[in-house]
């Protein structure tokens, strides 16, 4: 039952009957503490009872290879299943460790749903399980440079540097006049083209991040470090960009509107 869930969650058969009974990872072979059979990862298919909590990657918790394409009803449809079975609701009256277990599963499985379901944040968490670090450009690493009074550092994505100085050129210009009370309405007009340019951009990238999913996913299990690399290394650059353009739209956004 569970390979044919993993099977329609990556093929795209939204027909699948997603019964919870996901067994092929975690610690599917250990006996339930409580009647002793062979249970299910997250609770005994026997009895019901939750099971401790194994500690797991959100992939793994839903009985998933590292891939990247998903069918995301599939794993919504999953998610809804096991949120009833693990609901702490359901443990009220029961022992205090599977009441804590039934917590700490319904956490995790909050958690890895809402990682897995978001295009970007199900890439960026493989990246990481991978050992990659992004390139800070996110708001939160914005907020922290500014705490410590330092200028956050943004790698300029090499194929919009000569676009990016000539918009950064606009920008100040812009923002001098603002200064003195004053608009130049042509001004605004080329700015506001060129942040519909990048708003494209920033677009596109999501339909180019799917070709590399499909190069990922096409990997073999036998993929040398060097071939996992290259893929991955086609990511990053691509997340990056996408963060740096978001950035700079938003940017942009802050000096026209104020």
């Amino acid at each position: 039952m569970a390979s044919v869930f993993v099977a329609n969650l990556f093929m795209g058969n939204v027909e699948s009957n997603t019964s919870s009974s996901l067994t092929m990872t975690g610690d599917a072979t250990a006996t339930c503490w409580s009647c002793g059979t062979m249970r299910a990862v997250h609770f005994c298919s026997a009895c019901g009872k939750v099971q401790p909590p194994v500690p797991v990657d959100y992939f793994t918790f839903f009985g998933l290879s590292r891939k990247l394409n998903l069918n995301t009803a599939l794993l919504e449809r999953e998610f809804y299943e096991l949120s009833r079975k693990l609901h702490p609701d359901l443990c009220a009256r029961a022992d205090k460790r599977e009441q804590e277990w039934s917590l700490e599963q319904s956490s995790l499985l909050n958690d890895a749903y809402r990682t897995l379901k978001d295009p970007i944040k199900r890439t960026e968490y493989l990246l990481r399980l991978e050992g990659v670090e992004l390139e800070e450009q996110s708001k939160a690493a914005t907020e922290k440079a500014r705490a410590a009074g330092e200028i956050k550092k943004q790698v300029v994505p090499p194929d919009l540097l000569e676009e990016v100085f000539e918009l950064n050129m606009q920008l100040e210009e812009l923002r001098a006049q603002k200064k003195l009370g004053e608009d130049d309405p042509a001004l605004v007009e080329e700015i506001g083209r060129q942040k519909l340019e990048l708003e494209e951009k920033y677009e596109s990238l999501s339909e180019e991040l799917k070709k590399y999913w499909d190069e990922w996913d096409r990997l073999p299990g036998n993929a040398t470090e060097e071939g996992r690399r290259k893929v991955r290394d086609k990511m990053v650059d691509l997340l990056n960009r996408r963060s740096y353009i978001r950035n700079l739209v938003r940017d942009v956004s802050e000096v026209l509107e104020g």
